[in-house]
């Protein structure tokens, strides 16, 4: 498949975005249809209908590399522990072979047995079998009645707030170092104090909203970076179970809803917007995302689109973490501009970090240098297609963008270059996604409360 794209530095990029149209196109006339289904905690149930290439027809090895990108994609979108292949036992068992201990999808198939504590499995079956959706999503968020505690754990600071009644009447900020303490007291005690002050500040507390990094499972902390250093047994013991133990030190029986903290961007953002339908993709170290549906819930889907791949060439970087190529975590991040500027004729010092080497490329671009601005030029252009890729899986009317990456004029640029992407390549769409920047003030406020609004009073 020749898809030739002008992503000004990257001239081998393949979109997702434009394999999926392709597939969709060439088989028409000799395709078969083919069902993924991913389930996860309580039966909940993701699918994805597509069309490949009928089975013995010489396209065998074409349609599995397709399908493998669609199901780690829909994997880490919603995530899960079981995939459901119905309607081609030969894509089904090539599957089976990828997503197993030791196989090419070691590493996603070992994530989803810590996150969902299930033994992962590959169903294959007829299209007659094929699952239908179940859907985990929830009215969670928008209560602003009572006395509520919004926590928001960072890497490097948590904050809190006091929320009554939807305004913020006490808020601070506190600088913590979680990812290099091995011991869990250090976490318990720094999370504790902070709602105690926060408790302090209100007549009583009705409810604790929470919004972390890391992946959630009613209530759970099953995978969680700010608990780096700390062992898997101490793990176990005290750490998944640990915002739910403090909420029963602040009150008995007081309502708490924990949320990965994308999730919680975004429903700041719809709260923001006073609408739904909303994508927040945060670049930073990393690629985050979180996002709010059309009837205004949070879905219970994992949203983790570092590890979703929006690029089809085999020759794409690989992440050093998953062992996978042309994940977005290489093209939405920090190490997405690292990764740009030797092409563009800028060369970084290999003794600075990559936060550091992202702030010569700033500083770059803040002197107009145009070497700067193609990194950012093609960055827009990746994320333009990226966008269109993820609409395979989510209904979206507004993308926020945030993170240290999209700061400043590069980011304008990243933004206007994205909307160029989605008018001229994929005009159905164009019309009806708008993007945005939020500014940095209104999210950090926005975000305590939208937290402290996550869970319902009973």
């Amino acid at each position: 498949m020749n898809l030739k794209v002008n992503a000004k530095l990257d001239p081998k990029f393949q979109p997702l975005s434009l394999v999926c149209r392709y597939m969709r196109e060439e088989t028409k006339d000799n395709g078969q249809d083919i069902v993924i289904g991913i389930e996860r905690n309580k039966g909940y149930t993701s699918t994805y209908k597509t069309r490949i290439f009928a089975d013995g027809t010489g396209h065998d090895e074409e349609n599995f590399k397709f399908i493998e990108r669609m199901v780690k994609s829909l994997l880490w979108v919603a995530g899960g522990y079981k995939v459901i292949i119905a309607g081609s036992e030969v894509v089904g068992n090539k599957i089976k072979e990828a997503y197993t201990d030791g196989g090419l999808r070691d590493f996603d198939v070992h994530f989803m047995e810590r996150v969902y504590e299930q033994k992962f499995e590959i169903v294959v079956c007829s299209l007659a079998d094929a699952p239908a959706d179940k859907s985990a999503a929830a009215p969670i968020g928008r209560h602003l009645d009572g006395c509520r505690i919004g926590f928001d754990a960072g890497g490097s600071d948590r904050k809190v707030s006091a929320v009554v009644n939807g305004e913020s009447v006490y808020s601070e900020e506190v600088v913590w170092f979680p990812k290099i303490n091995s011991d869990p007291d250090y976490h318990y005690q720094g999370i504790l104090e902070a709602m105690k002050t926060a408790a302090s500040h209100m007549p009583r507390v009705d409810a604790i909203g929470v919004s972390s990094a890391g992946v959630y499972v009613d209530n759970r902390i099953m995978v969680a970076s700010l608990f780096l250093k700390v062992s898997d047994e101490e793990f176990d013991k005290k750490v998944k179970n640990m915002y739910l133990d403090v909420a029963k030190e602040i009150g008995a029986d007081i309502p708490i809803e924990v949320a990965n903290d994308g999730d919680v961007t975004a429903l700041a953002g719809a709260m923001d917007l006073n609408d739904n339908a909303v994508l927040g993709v945060a670049m930073g170290t990393s690629e985050a995302g979180g996002y709010v549906d059309p009837d205004g819930n949070i879905t219970g889907w994992l949203n983790e689109l570092a590890f979703v791949p929006v690029d089809f060439c085999e020759d794409a970087m690989v992440d050093e973490w998953s062992g996978d190529y042309g994940c977005g975590v290489k093209y939405f991040s920090q190490d997405g501009v690292i990764k740009l500027a030797p092409y563009a004729g800028i060369e970084l010092d290999e003794n600075l970090s990559p936060a550091e080497k992202l702030k010569v490329v700033q500083g770059l671009m803040e002197k107009g240098d145009e070497r700067a601005a193609a990194i950012y030029d093609t960055i827009g252009a990746y994320f333009g297609y990226a966008i269109a890729f993820y609409t395979e899986f989510y209904d979206i009317k507004h993308v926020l963008i945030m993170g240290r990456v999209t700061s400043g004029e590069g980011g304008v640029i990243l933004l206007n270059r994205a909307q160029e992407v989605l008018d001229k390549e994929f005009p159905e769409l164009a019309g009806k996604i708008q993007l945005h920047i939020p500014d940095e003030s209104s999210r950090r406020v926005g975000q305590s409360v939208a937290a402290a609004s996550l869970p319902k009073i009973n």
